[in-house]
């Protein structure tokens, strides 16, 4: 076909080149598209969105800080009155959802009332379940309780090996709620009491105790009791601590205490 003035439309005319610069725009821009897609990740691409990085959980065993707020709660001031006046001060620690405390049996062995104070500052008068004077523990029971009773974690003396982390919680030389940590030094040791009875199996350990610890509870790096004090090794007759301290451990101490003898 022609046109008017006889000049025919050839198929490789104009229309037909814009139609195929039109399609090789479009597969360039296409192109583009793709390659800068791939080299950056596109506006809807995970990979170009920030994340943030979890913080890790801590799974590691709790500090000294955080044992010692745990079982702070536990932990009782133990005092034999005589009348108004104190004759002697130990510490306790409460073993059993019914308010029983392990102590010392030296502790309150002395005749006189027995005072108990807790953590929230309650204040009873206490009486002895029962105790064994070869382990020098007492089991004690307070006429009344704190409206918030904290039981003490029990744990397994027969895991400690020398070298295992400790704490001893007490109210040594009157310093109530005292905190000190150590090492096991060594395992079923002898040693003699404050009374001079002589103890058998016991777990040595170099956290600093001094009068007024004794009854106190051992912890481990776990936060559970594994003793009770009971006795420090001095060569003087000063009664202070030289870098030997002696607990009970936990399940001879629980077992131990039976009726109340004609001492008690």
């Amino acid at each position: 076909m022609t046109a008017p003035d006889g000049l025919g439309v050839a198929p490789g005319g104009p229309a037909r080149r814009r139609q195929v610069l039109i399609i090789v725009g479009v597969v360039v821009a296409l192109l583009i598209t793709a390659i800068v897609s791939f080299r950056w990740g596109s506006a809807d691409s995970p990979q170009a969105r920030p994340t943030a990085t979890p913080t890790p959980t801590p799974t590691g065993p709790p500090t000294a800080a955080e044992i010692y707020a745990t079982l702070a709660p536990s932990v009782v001031t133990i005092e034999s009155m005589d009348g108004d006046r104190v004759t002697s001060l130990g510490t306790g620690v409460i073993v059993n959802a019914d308010g029983v405390m392990l102590t010392a049996l030296h502790v309150v062995s002395g005749g006189g009332t027995i005072r108990v104070t807790f953590a929230d500052g309650t204040r009873s008068s206490a009486t002895v379940l029962g105790s064994d004077r070869t382990i020098d523990i007492a089991a004690i029971a307070a006429s009344t309780l704190p409206e918030l009773l904290v039981p003490a974690v029990l744990g397994n003396a027969g895991g400690l090996s020398v070298g295992d982390s400790v704490i001893a919680i007490g109210n040594q030389l009157g310093l109530t709620s005292s905190a000190t940590a150590g090492v096991v030094s060594g395992l079923d040791r002898p040693a003699a009491g404050f009374d001079g009875t002589s103890l058998v199996g016991l777990i040595q350990f170099d956290a600093a105790v001094n009068p007024g610890s004794s009854g106190g509870p051992l912890v481990n790096a776990r936060g559970e009791t594994v003793g009770i004090v009971v006795s420090l090794a001095n060569p003087t007759t000063s009664r202070t601590f030289i870098g030997v301290g002696f607990a009970v451990p936990i399940g001879v101490a629980v077992s131990g205490p039976g009726e109340p003898g004609p001492d008690q």
